[in-house]
C-alpha cells in the first residue's frame, strides 16, 4: 500500500466528517446509568461492551475516545486524515434520564470540544452536543456553542430515550438548529426496547444493522411527519451511505404515495414537497461513514447528488488505513473525489 500523507498532495485534503471522541464525565455517567434498574437494553448491549469488554477491539476503541491530542493526531496521520470533525460519541447523552446531568454533560463536552479545536485549529473542527431531554436549555446550548464556540453543527445520536425529533416536543432544537444555520448530524443509536428484541437474539442490533434500521427510520419520520415543511431551511446529515435510504428511493416513494392517496393513515398527509426522495436530495447530506464501498458511493451521489456526498471515516471504531487508500483509488475524476473528501465537508461545516 502506497505511504499515506497528509497535506494534499494527492489533489485534496481528506476531512473525515464522523469522527468520535468521549469525556470523562459522560463516562461515569455510562457507568452509573449501567447499574440502575431498568436498563434500557440497547444501552447495556452498546456501551456495556466497549467500556467493559477486554477484547482488544473495544479497548482500543475505548482509550482512543478520551484522547483529544497526540494520540489522535498520529492516528489520523497514519491515515493520511488532515482533519476530523469530531462528535460525542453514540450514545452520548441522550440514554441519560437525568435531564439536568444530560445537559450538563453536553455543555462540558462543548467546551472541551472547542478547546481541542483552539489547540489543534488546522486539524480539529466539531460539532455541538446538547440534551434533548429538555429541549428549551438544548436550544440555548446549540445557539451558545455556535456563537460562542464557533461549533457549526449538531450532533444528535438519534432517538432520546425511546422518543424522535418528529415530536413536537422537540421543535425548539429543530427550530435553533434552523436559526443558527447549523445541520445535525444524526448519528446511529441502538434501536429503542419496544424495537430491539430480534435484532439482540440474532446479535443484530448495533452497527451491523441495527443502527442503519433505526437511524434510517428515524430520517423518515422527519421526512414524512412534514418537520421539513415547517423549518424548509433545516439540513440534515446521516451517515453509513445515507444508512441505505438512497437504495429504497423508488419504493420509498411509491408506497409513501400509495398511502396518501389511499388516506391509509389519518395522520400521513402530503407534503409540500410531495415525494420522500426530494427531501433525500435537498434536505440532507449523507457521508460514507464505515463504507468503503465505490460501488455505493458512486451510486449516492447519482441519486442524491455530488455535492450532498462527504466522506467519513468512522474513527475509532472502524479506521483501517486500507480504506482511505482503497477510496483514493476510485476510478472517479480528481475534481469529483475533491467535492467528496474536501470541499462539501468545508461548505458544509463552514471550514
Amino acid at each position: 500500500m502506497t505511504e499515506l500523507k497528509t497535506g494534499g498532495s494527492q489533489g485534496y485534503l481528506r476531512i473525515a466528517t464522523e469522527e468520535a471522541f468521549s469525556t470523562p464525565e459522560l463516562i461515569e455517567a455510562w457507568r452509573e446509568e449501567l447499574e440502575l434498574p431498568d436498563v434500557d437494553p440497547g444501552f447495556q448491549s452498546l456501551i456495556g461492551f466497549y467500556i467493559n469488554h477486554p477484547a482488544e477491539r473495544p479497548k482500543f476503541i475505548y482509550d482512543r475516545l478520551a484522547d483529544l491530542g497526540e494520540t489522535r493526531l498520529a492516528d489520523m496521520d497514519a491515515r493520511g486524515i488532515d482533519r476530523q470533525i469530531l462528535a460525542l460519541t453514540s450514545p452520548a447523552t441522550n440514554v441519560l434520564r437525568d435531564a439536568d446531568r444530560a445537559t450538563m454533560i453536553a455543555e462540558t463536552a462543548n467546551d472541551r470540544l472547542a478547546e481541542a479545536c483552539r489547540a489543534h485549529p488546522d486539524r480539529f473542527s466539531g460539532m455541538a452536543a446538547c440534551a434533548p431531554q429538555d429541549p428549551r436549555r438544548a436550544a440555548k446550548e446549540i445557539e451558545r456553542a455556535v456563537t460562542k464556540l464557533g461549533l457549526n453543527a449538531v450532533v444528535i445520536n438519534s432517538h432520546i430515550l425511546g422518543e424522535y425529533l418528529d415530536n413536537p416536543k422537540f421543535s425548539e432544537v429543530l427550530e435553533a438548529a434552523e436559526a443558527m444555520d447549523a445541520p445535525i448530524y444524526l448519528h446511529p443509536n441502538t434501536p429503542p426496547r419496544n424495537m430491539i428484541g430480534p435484532m439482540l437474539e440474532a446479535g443484530l442490533d448495533g452497527a451491523v444493522f441495527g443502527f442503519g434500521v433505526e437511524t434510517g427510520m428515524h430520517a423518515l419520520r422527519l421526512i414524512t411527519s412534514g418537520v421539513f415543511d415547517r423549518f424548509p431551511r433545516l439540513q440534515v446529515i446521516i451517515g453509513h451511505m445515507g444508512e441505505a435510504l438512497p437504495f429504497w428511493m423508488y419504493r420509498l416513494d411509491f408506497m409513501h404515495q400509495a398511502g396518501i392517496r389511499a388516506n391509509r393513515y389519518e395522520f400521513l398527509k402530503p407534503l409540500k414537497k410531495e415525494k420522500v426522495s426530494n427531501y433525500l436530495k435537498e434536505n440532507f447530506y449523507m457521508t460514507n461513514s464505515g463504507v468503503a464501498w465505490e460501488p455505493a458511493i458512486k451510486f449516492t451521489q447519482d441519486v442524491i447528488g455530488k455535492d450532498r456526498v462527504l466522506y467519513a471515516m468512522d474513527y475509532p471504531y472502524q479506521c483501517p488505513a486500507e480504506e482511505v487508500a482503497k477510496l483514493d483509488a476510485m476510478d472517479m475524476s480528481l475534481e469529483d473525489k475533491k467535492m467528496f473528501f474536501q470541499t462539501n465537508a468545508e461548505r458544509v461545516f463552514k471550514l
